[in-house]
C-alpha cells in the first residue's frame, strides 16, 4: 500500500499535533493575548508565523533531507553525531520530558492536595511514578500511537479547549484590554520572538523519526513519496495548533477585567475560575496532564528509536524503561530547578537548530556541499556556548558585550553574526571554487 485514506491523513496530522502539543503551547498564546489586547491578531500573526511556522519548516526540512542525520552531516560527520545526540538528550530524558512531568503535577495534581504534603516531595514523587508507567506503557508500541493520539489523546484534548471556547462565547470573559509594552509598538514583531521560545522546532528534529516510521509502517517506502508525506503531515498538525493559537490568544486579550497575570499559567487558571468557576481548574488540569503526557509519549518514543539505532544493543523497549525511569527521577528535581536549567541550555541549542532548518530550505541557491554549513553553524555555535556559559556561570557578566548584538535581550542575539558567517561561507565557496581545477568536481567540503 503506497496512498492513505483521509481518515489516516487526520489521524498521523493528529499525532504529531499531540507531540507537538505541550504545556508550553498552553501558556504563551493566552499570555501573549492579554499582553497584547486589541492589537491580539497582529500579534498572533507573528506568533503563528514562529510558533507554527518553525516547525513545519523543521520537518520541511528533515523530510528533504532524508533524515536528520543526513541534514547535520552537512555540517561535518562528527557534528552529525554530537549535535543530534545533545538534541536527544536535551528534549528527551534531561530536561523536556521530566519538565513535563513535573508541570502536569505542578497543574494537574498540586491544587488539590493539601500544602504539607505538597511541600514533601513525597506527592511529587508518588505523581511521577503513575505518570512515567503510563508513559512507559504508551511507548512500548509506537505502532498504535497513531491511534493512540489520533483516535483517542488528541480528540480529548481538542473537545477540552472546544468546551473552554465554547464557554467564553457564551459568557463573554470581557472587552479586550490595552496593548502594553513592546506589543503596543512592534505587535508582529514581539509576537514572532515569543513564538519563537516555545522552541518547537527541535521537536520538529526529534519527531521526524516516529512520522517516518509511521509512514513506513503504512506502506509508504519510496523515498521522494516519504518526504512529501512527511510534509502533509507538517502541515496538518501546522493548521491545528494555529486554530488553537488563536483561540487561546483570542480568550487571553478578552480577560482584561481578570487583572494583570504574572504568567500564562496563572491567567489560564483565572480564567477557567472565571468561567467554570471551581471546576475551572479540574478542567485545566485535565488538559495540562493530557497534553504534558502526549509530549512526553512523543519524546520517549522519538528517543528510543534514535538511541537505539545509534547504539545498538539494547532493544527499543529496553530504552523506553531507561528513559521512562531517568525521566522520573529528574523530574522530582522540581519544576523550578528543571527550568533554571533547561532554558539556557535550550537556548544556546535551538539557534544552531534553526540555522540547519533554514539552509535546507535555500538548498537551490546554497548547496548541501557548501562552506556556509561549517561557517554559520560554528559561529551560532560558538555564541551559544558564550550566551550558556555566560548565564549559567558568569551570572550574566557578559550581558554588557553580548547586549550590542540586535536582538539580544529577545533571545535571538544569534541573527547577526549568523548572516555574517554566511556571506563568509558564500566568499569561501567563491575561492574554492576559483582554487579548483578546471572540470574537477568534489562532493563533500573540505
Amino acid at each position: 500500500m503506497t496512498t492513505m485514506s483521509k481518515k489516516e491523513w487526520m489521524l498521523i496530522s493528529f499525532m504529531l499535533f499531540s507531540m507537538f502539543f505541550g504545556a508550553g503551547n498552553l501558556i504563551f498564546p493566552p499570555y501573549l493575548g492579554q499582553e497584547a489586547g486589541s492589537l491580539v491578531w497582529s500579534s498572533l500573526l507573528g506568533f503563528v508565523l514562529s510558533a507554527v511556522g518553525l516547525p513545519i519548516l523543521g520537518v520541511v526540512a528533515v523530510a528533504k533531507a532524508g533524515s536528520f542525520h543526513s541534514l547535520a552531516s552537512r555540517v561535518h560527520p562528527f557534528f552529525a553525531l554530537i549535535f543530534p545526540f545533545l538534541i536527544y538528550v536535551s528534549i528527551g530524558p534531561a530536561l523536556a520530558i521530566p519538565r513535563a512531568g513535573s508541570l502536569a503535577f505542578e497543574m494537574g495534581m498540586a491544587p488539590f492536595l493539601p500544602e504539607p504534603l505538597v511541600a514533601s516531595k513525597l506527592s511529587l514523587f508518588v505523581y511521577t511514578v503513575v505518570f512515567f508507567l503510563i508513559v512507559f506503557w504508551l511507548s512500548l508500541s509506537p505502532s498504535k500511537l497513531v491511534d493512540r493520539f489520533g483516535k483517542l489523546l488528541t480528540p480529548a484534548l481538542l473537545a477540552l479547549i472546544a468546551l473552554i471556547y465554547v464557554k467564553s462565547l457564551v459568557t463573554p470573559l470581557g472587552a479586550m484590554g490595552t496593548p502594553t509594552g513592546k506589543y503596543g509598538t512592534n505587535p508582529i514583531v514581539q509576537g514572532f520572538l515569543d513564538g519563537y521560545l516555545t522552541m518547537d522546532a527541535l521537536a520538529a528534529l526529534v519527531f521526524g523519526i516516529v512520522i517516518a516510521n509511521t509512514l513506513r509502517a503504512k506502506g509508504i517506502t519510496d523515498t521522494k513519496k516519504l518526504s512529501a508525506s512527511m510534509i502533509r503531515a507538517g502541515i496538518g498538525a501546522g493548521l491545528l495548533l494555529t486554530v488553537i493559537y488563536v483561540i487561546l490568544g483570542i480568550m487571553g486579550a478578552s480577560a482584561a477585567s481578570l487583572g494583570k497575570a504574572e504568567n500564562g499559567a496563572q491567567l489560564l487558571a483565572n480564567m477557567m475560575n472565571q468561567l467554570f468557576g471551581s471546576s475551572g481548574t479540574l478542567i485545566l488540569g485535565v488538559i495540562f496532564t493530557v497534553a504534558c503526557l502526549c509530549v512526553s509519549i512523543g519524546l520517549v518514543t522519538s528517543c528510543s528509536q534514535y538511541f537505539h539505532g545509534l547504539f545498538g544493543g539494547l532493544p527499543y523497549k529496553g530504552w523506553v524503561t531507561v528513559l521512562s525511569v531517568l525521566s522520573m527521577i529528574v523530574a522530582n528535581m522540581g519544576l523550578t530547578q528543571i527550568l533554571t536549567v533547561s532554558v539556557p541550555v535550550l537556548g544556546a541549542i535551538y539557534p544552531v537548530a534553526i540555522v540547519l532548518i533554514l539552509l535546507a530550505l535555500v538548498e537551490r541557491f546554497i548547496p548541501a556541499t557548501s562552506l556556509v554549513y561549517i561557517t554559520t553553524v560554528g559561529v551560532v555555535a560558538l555564541f551559544g556556548l558564550a550566551d550558556l556559559v555566560n548565564v549559567l556561570f558568569l551570572a550574566r557578566g557578559w550581558d554588557g558585550v553580548l547586549a550590542a548584538l540586535p536582538f539580544y535581550k529577545e533571545g535571538a542575539g544569534w541573527l547577526l553574526p549568523a548572516l555574517i558567517a554566511v556571506a563568509v561561507g558564500m566568499v569561501l565557496d567563491m575561492w574554492k571554487r576559483a582554487l579548483r581545477p578546471h572540470g574537477k568536481t568534489t562532493s563533500q567540503p573540505d
